[in-house]
């Protein structure tokens, strides 16, 4: 007799299924049949890039900056294609007001870091006995702008910023108006990218969806899905998977649950695709449902809906959060962030990070605008018994938002 799936799982398959595609096949031959759908993805090219950094030039003369500075991570990538790791030996990107950037790496890593830049750019490099600072501002000096003010990216490190403004003689300021400017409003380019990613998520839910058994741990679950998401293209970001009680705390317990009839099962799942993420949650129930757990189904699914329809060009982004505060509220949750109820956010800002800038949450005024992306996730949460999420990312068009997932209509279908 062949081994269920779990029995697999619990003799060692869940390494191979986290392993990679290959191994999950001999774990699983139903993987087999899976197909990638990313082989049309089309990657940001050098017209989207050069675009990139006119609109930052234009956000720097506004905002009278001489140059911005990011260091390695997704800003990096966003401007210059350059895919790197942070480690206490920075490598920098110069962007000017004017002219190339450049990028600023240690002389042994300076063949490794091409390898990814996709824009013309100046590269120097400095030695283990020198100083990336020294280098970056002598850059600045060449061009004639160390006397302008330089914004650094918010991400960037306190010792690198502080390097920086010594080796420049003053202190630097804020480049989020140049940053988020750019990063906030993605592109037709960037929407398909997240709906590929979001599309993978969602096809591997229905892989793994009737392959949840009784006994299964969150771990195994998670398994499952990321071996579906690999098959399918996409890379997987993380799997969160909270059984019965750990589902009332948004991101779970160190205690081991395992599925059971009558649990809730929360799955909390992403990819990315050429770099976009996906984020997606769904919540149901193995077995038969109680009253209970339909109730707080149904009030959740209501309350996405209700986010959606407060999401409105110009409304600031904190309204949308108000609006899901409100009806819960007139449910006897609450009030506020407190449990039973939302204690976290509605949503937040995803792209090429899957939180980026800025949150559906209380008193953030930035007003929602075309390009802007959201999850939309009113999660209630009942302390010591069960939590219900259901997440769905959006995105802004002039007429309003539009889904990268349709949200589900019901308990019993939760991936349509």
């Amino acid at each position: 007799m062949m081994p269920n799936r779990r029995q697999l799982l619990a003799a060692g398959a869940a390494a191979p299924l986290l392993a990679g595609a290959g191994a999950a096949r001999a774990a699983d031959p139903e993987l087999s049949a899976l197909r990638d759908m990313t082989a049309a993805a089309c990657p940001i090219d050098a017209a989207e890039r050069a675009g990139r950094l006119a609109r930052a030039r234009a956000l720097m003369r506004t905002q009278g900056l001489g140059a911005v500075i990011v260091e390695a991570g997704s800003s990096m990538s966003y401007f210059t294609g350059v895919r790197w790791g942070r480690s206490e030996r920075p490598t920098l990107a110069v962007i000017p007001v004017q002219g190339q950037p450049c990028i600023v790496t240690p002389f042994f890593e300076e063949p490794s870091v091409r390898e990814t830049l996709a824009v013309p750019a100046e590269v120097r490099i400095w030695q283990e006995d020198g100083s990336a600072f020294t280098v970056a501002a002598g850059f600045l000096r060449d061009r004639g702008l160390a006397a302008r003010p330089v914004g650094v990216e918010e991400t960037v490190r306190f010792f690198i910023s502080d390097g920086l403004g010594q080796a420049l003689g003053r202190r630097l300021v804020s480049a989020n108006q140049v940053v988020r400017g750019c990063r906030m409003i993605k592109t037709p380019a960037e929407l398909a990218l997240m709906q590929a990613a979001t599309d993978v998520t969602i096809a591997a839910y229905r892989w793994t969806y009737p392959r949840v058994e009784a006994g299964m741990t969150g771990p195994d679950v998670a398994a499952l899905m990321n071996a579906a998401t690999r098959q399918l293209g996409g890379s997987p970001e993380f799997a969160l998977v909270l059984i019965g009680e750990a589902a009332a705390y948004p991101h779970g317990s160190r205690e081991v649950h395992r599925v059971a009839p009558g649990q809730v099962v929360l799955m909390d799942c992403g990819c990315t695709v050429q770099g976009y993420q996906s984020d997606v949650s769904r919540t149901f129930v193995f077995g038969t449902a109680s009253r209970e757990q339909r109730t707080v189904w149904e009030q959740v699914a209501q309350g996405q809906r209700v986010a959606f329809a407060a999401a409105q060009i110009g409304t600031p982004a904190g309204n949308v959060d108000d609006a899901v505060r409100r009806y819960y509220a007139s449910l006897g949750y609450g009030p506020d962030y407190r449990l039973p109820g939302l204690s976290h956010r509605t949503g937040h800002g995803i792209g090429l990070d899957g939180h980026e800038p800025v949150n559906l949450v209380r008193g953030e005024m930035t007003p929602l605008a075309a390009g802007m992306c959201f999850s939309d996730e009113p999660g209630l949460y009942l302390p010591g018994r069960f939590g219900v999420r259901l997440e769905d990312c959006f995105h802004m068009t002039p007429e309003g938002p539009r889904w990268f997932s349709e949200p589900p209509r019901l308990l019993d279908a939760p991936f349509g």
